[in-house]
């Protein structure tokens, strides 16, 4: 049987300073008909550039296929008018993409989004074309698809998002559908949802998926066979249990090493230059041992108490504009011990970061006490909070965002030094800024450069040394490595964990990504609509859970099983 789509020897180039300079190398594959065919890398391996090329979408001048062929059915896709490029796209090849939100019209209601691809590749009548979106909102799944036909894409949740664009992709029956990063931003529950959904799309329809990710893990629950690029280059491809169960080049092994394990607790995770370097050193911390540090841990007085916390928000959508009241965290009680670090998981709106804005006074409680060594931080002002700022700090989740553009990292690192009087003058908060850059993993050459010259991994490192340049006691880690490559994330969780060991630091860490939640820490407390459902000792909580909602999320996490 002859294959669907054939990528036969592509080289893709990149235009820089007048030169074509390849960034996919020799790229040799095939997908064949009814097939998942997962393809996996971090950033910059060439993953979505390939899909891009497929269909059709290199941006000219910028990036073009500068070898070799790409045939959908036998048919040279570069050979292609505009306008049957045009009909092959959402007709017989489509795409869903990583971030439903900027890839959805906010200006636009979901139904109308769906209703142009078909108006645009069938001869429907408009009551037909109505039907047949709420048909494909049904198929994928949506809740009372009637009420989100007519809702604003802000109006829905991220997983309803996906199943929008997911629609979208799927109207007019497409024989290839490539999904690139489509769980990414997703809980891991609503990313199992979305797993299963399009597992029975395919084989509902038979068409073939192209699933791209950059977690292995993921990959193995959907795929029938893997190709797994770094660089540019195909550096393994074979069957899924192959690949999984027998991996063959040092990448592939990096990359399933590098995720933190639900059996094995490690001190340090490999990296992927640690399997590169042949340096790699698995030292295991055995239940012993984590008992000893817990019983010393929790001998000594709290740092913070949260007591019956209550965040209350009051909306005017109520009937006849009444406004209506909304507890985003309700009665909610904890304490966290110098030198810990308390995990704390839940489904996106579950109350997670509204608990750590409230912690951080960024958003004050509506009821209850925050102490912080016995003072109550809820009573305090405006004053006193900006002096406890230096010791109470946060880790954002998107570390563009929260560097300011304009800045140096050296002046974003010495900034909030001069603001909180840190050292006597600028030569010495310059020394110390490059001091913190070296502990993070940079050096003296990266303190004039600006944010936009760095990695996301990098980026966020200089988030890391900006938070660590105060000296705080208590960090506020919100999915502060979420956005990050498999391995990437394998050294900012390392990073973290040696500099808790060198400067005693105790964490919050939120997160959504629940082996890297037990992984950090020591114990977990489980967030359900704003409430805790359950809280304990970090392996004992996922060896055996005790509440089905806590099942339920142990029950998504993907493995390599």
């Amino acid at each position: 049987m002859n294959p669907l789509l054939s990528i036969s020897h592509v080289t893709i180039s990149a235009r820089k300073e007048g030169q074509w300079q390849p960034i996919v190398k020799n790229s040799d594959f095939v997908l064949n008909q009814n097939e998942i065919l997962g393809i996996v890398g971090e950033s910059g391996s060439g993953k979505s550039v390939t899909s891009l090329a497929i269909m059709g979408l290199l941006p000219k001048g910028i990036l073009q296929v500068t070898e070799g062929k790409i045939e959908f059915e036998g048919k040279d896709v570069s050979a292609l008018s505009q306008k049957e490029l045009r009909n092959l796209r959402g007709n017989d090849i489509a795409m869903i993409f990583q971030e439903p939100m900027s890839s959805l019209n906010p200006s636009l209601k979901c139904g109308y989004q769906v209703e142009e691809i078909l108006k645009e590749h069938t001869q429907l009548s408009a009551k037909e074309i109505k039907a047949r979106v709420l048909e494909l909102f049904e198929k994928v799944k949506l809740p009372n698809p009637a009420a989100i036909y007519n809702r604003y894409p802000h109006e829905i949740s991220g997983g309803q998002k996906q199943r929008v664009m997911i629609a979208m992709a799927i109207a007019c029956k497409p024989r290839v559908l490539i999904a690139d990063e489509p769980t990414t931003a997703l809980d891991v529950t609503v990313q199992k949802e979305i797993i299963l959904l399009l597992k029975e799309l395919q084989q509902e329809t038979g068409m073939s998926i192209i699933f791209i990710s950059h977690d292995l893990a993921l990959v193995s629950d959907i795929a029938n066979r893997v190709i797994v690029m770094f660089r540019g280059d195909i550096v393994e491809q074979g069957s899924a249990q192959d690949i999984f169960s027998n991996p063959q080049h040092t990448y592939t092994k990096a990359l399933i090493s590098s995720r933190p394990s639900l059996d094995v607790r490690l001190k340090r995770l490999p990296t992927i230059q640690d399997y590169l370097n042949g340096t790699v050193q698995e030292m295991e911390v055995t239940p012993e041992m984590r008992a000893e540090k817990h019983k010393a841990l929790y001998a000594q007085t709290p740092l913070l108490e949260v007591v019956n916390v209550e965040k209350e928000y009051l909306s005017s959508a109520g009937l006849f504009g009444k406004s209506q009241s909304f507890k985003a965290v309700n009665n909610v009680s904890f304490k966290i011990y110098e030198g810990e670090t308390l995990g704390l998981v839940g489904e996106s709106g579950c109350g997670k970061s509204t608990l750590g804005n409230a912690i951080l006074q960024l958003d004050k409680a509506t009821a209850g006490k925050i102490l912080y060594r016995g003072v109550d931080l809820t009573t305090l002002s405006q004053k006193e909070i900006r002096q406890l700022r230096r010791e109470i700090q946060i880790i954002f989740q998107d570390p563009y965002s929260s560097l300011n553009p304009r800045l140096t990292v050296g002046q974003a690192i010495t900034e909030p030094m001069k603001v909180h009087k840190l050292y006597a003058n600028d030569k010495e908060r310059r020394e110390k800024a490059i001091e913190i850059l070296t502990r993070v993993g940079l050096g003296e050459e990266h303190y004039n450069r600006y944010p936009h010259e760095f990695s996301g991994g990098q980026r966020q490192r200089i988030g890391i040394a900006r938070t660590i340049a105060l000296q705080p006691k208590l960090i506020v880690c919100d999915e502060s490595v979420s956005a990050l490559d498999i391995s990437v994330q394998a050294q900012v969780l390392n990073l973290l964990n040696e500099l808790k060991e060198n400067f005693g630091f105790t964490y919050i860490f939120i997160s959504h990504d629940l082996a890297v939640v037990k992984y950090m820490s020591d114990q977990v407390l489980v967030m359900n609509k704003g409430q805790i459902e359950e809280m304990n000792e970090a392996d004992a909580l996922y060896a055996h859970p005790q509440k089905e909602y806590t099942k339920k999320l142990i029950a998504a996490i993907p493995s390599h099983d």
